[in-house]
């Protein structure tokens, strides 16, 4: 498919060879404004901001996702096969399943659990495991180490609902899945699929342990900093 894509404005060569990708259109804006010098608007389709700068010298891109699997599903394949892009790093929130873990600490999703069936495009004889790019997981543990930061490394929970019916989300924490997200799984799918690098990070920003840690949407949006300091760093 040549670009522009029906989903991404952005010409050839607007994007740098790694993206990070927050959920929130907000977020990725507000990370081209405080950390890249010289950042370019290269697409705004749907209100989905991806911008182009440098960080310390070194050309990166930022651009949202959007909430779900289908949505970081086709904004990263489009990425990863039709712009040139070899690194995704999600940046996102996501909720507690740990004990251990409170409002603003770091999970790096080594593994993406999933109850949705993104995976099921691939027709394999069996259950993919979707998992991140090891050097990019050691890098952003180096990161938190060093900064002193509170986090975990482990299984995320990638799921295709929000408000459960079945009330089953804490479920998974009987199998050692730290959090729960809506968006990983899919991108390390495409990745997989692409032969190409992935990671999440998640800042926990609500807790199904601890119901009185929840963080506002502004916070959300502008003060993960850690995180988004981790992406760039290993960018």
């Amino acid at each position: 498919m040549p670009v522009p894509t029906p989903h991404i404005t952005a010409k050839e060569g607007d994007f740098a060879k790694t993206v990070l990708m927050p959920g929130d259109p907000l977020r990725a804006k507000f990370i081209a404004e405080t950390y890249l010098e010289n950042p370019v608007l290269v697409s705004s389709v749907r209100g989905i901001y991806a911008y182009t700068g440098t960080y310390h010298g070194k050309r990166v891109s930022v651009m949202a996702s959007g909430m779900g699997q289908p949505s970081i599903g086709i904004y990263s394949y489009e990425l990863y096969h039709f712009y040139g892009v070899e690194t995704i790093i999600r940046i996102g929130s996501c909720g507690a399943l740990d004990k251990e873990l409170h409002l603003r600490d770091i999970i790096i999703a080594m593994g993406a659990c999933t109850n949705g069936s993104y995976a099921a495009q691939y027709r394999l004889p069996g259950t993919f495991a979707p998992i991140a790019t090891y050097d990019l997981v050691r890098r952003a543990e180096e990161e938190c180490r060093a900064r002193g930061l509170r986090y975990k490394v482990g299984n995320i929970l990638s799921s295709d609902t929000f408000y459960d019916d079945g009330n089953s989300t804490m479920e998974w924490a009987k199998m050692g899945v730290l959090g729960v997200e809506m968006e990983s799984a899919a991108l390390y799918c495409n990745a997989a699929r692409a032969g190409k690098k992935a990671l999440c990070i998640c800042t926990v920003s609500d807790s199904f342990i601890y119901p009185e840690e929840n963080a506002t949407p502004e916070e959300r949006q502008n003060s993960f900093t850690a995180m988004m300091e981790i992406a760039l760093a290993i960018a």
